[in-house]
């Protein structure tokens, strides 16, 4: 797949961030079309499959040689209770539902989703290796899906599925918050990935909120002392007139061995905005500035949730 620099990601239809508009949703996916961008993630996680239906809704309209697609299997959940999956029947089973909402044939990549919960899980990481992925590699054999892939924000995760599984069987990682203003950790594995044919696709560019003049939402993970110096230099970004979120999306988007950067917006103003962000050019001086502020406390780390 020859994806595009930046891409959208779904899980705002869903409403995971803030209650939608589904109207407005389906114009942010056709937004993003109308933009150059050609590449959709979404997952039955979002909105316990909220996103995946809203985006069905856009996609009967917008002609499939327009887009990749990519869902995910394994992780599920409703009111806030998280439902973790991993199993091969369930794998597929799953992969048959979400064509269904999204009103299409054929997927393009599915994901393993955020592996690193079924470390904790009867069978650790094996089960993934041993029976998600195998599962998925027979409907790739039958023609449902087009690629594989496995996600999670600890990299360490993904290359040990992928140290321990046939070459060539993992063909993408999705890696979340680790190539950003405030961490640079996938950095580090690139070689790797690289070697062994595997994509990388980054995404949260703005850090789950860390990187925003808003801020961080309540839940977020990230220990203070992070949180605090992303806080000063997002005012420091304010204070002269160039939002941290456009830095943050520049940055993001300027390794060219990422394949693509995800990020996710419900309305349209804000995707075709992160759109021109990535399209002008970066103050190199303010990037530096920027830096030094959060340096005291770059790639600190936290859990998933």
């Amino acid at each position: 797949m020859v994806v595009s620099e930046l891409s959208f990601g779904c899980s705002s239809l869903g409403g995971v961030f803030r209650s939608v508009k589904e109207q407005e949703a389906i114009e942010a996916v056709f937004t993003a079309i109308e933009c150059g961008i050609n590449f959709l993630d979404v997952s039955p996680y979002y909105g316990h499959y909220k996103a995946e239906t809203v985006l069905g809704k856009a996609l009967k309209s917008i002609p499939r040689d327009k887009y990749y697609l990519s869902t995910k299997v394994g992780r599920y959940g409703k009111d806030g209770v998280n439902i973790w999956d991993y199993s091969a029947k369930r794998a597929k089973e799953s992969v048959y539902e979400s064509m269904e909402r999204l009103n299409i044939d054929h997927i393009d990549l599915i994901n393993v989703h955020d592996i690193e919960f079924q470390a904790s899980l009867p069978g650790g990481l094996k089960k993934v290796a041993e029976e998600t992925l195998p599962a998925l590699h027979e409907l790739k054999e039958e023609g449902v899906v087009g690629h594989i892939g496995i996600t999670d924000l600890q990299p360490e995760n993904l290359k040990w599925v992928i140290d321990n599984t046939e070459s060539g069987l993992v063909e993408s990682v999705l890696c979340f918050c680790h190539y950003c203003l405030n961490d640079t950790l996938i950095l580090d594995y690139l070689d790797e990935f690289e070697q062994k044919g595997v994509g990388v696709i980054n995404a949260s560019p703005l850090s789950m909120g860390l990187l925003s003049e808003r801020g961080i939402p309540d839940w977020h993970p990230a220990p203070k002392t992070l949180v605090d110096v992303c806080a000063q230099a997002a005012e420091y970004c304010k204070g002269v007139g160039y939002p941290i979120e456009k830095l943050a999306m520049q940055f993001a988007t300027d390794n060219p061995r990422i394949a693509t950067t995800l990020f996710s917006s419900a309305n349209p103003d804000n995707v075709r905005r992160n759109v021109a962000y990535v399209e002008s050019e970066t103050d190199a001086a303010l990037l530096e500035a920027v830096t030094k502020i959060i340096e005291p406390h770059f790639g600190e780390r936290w859990n998933n949730t």
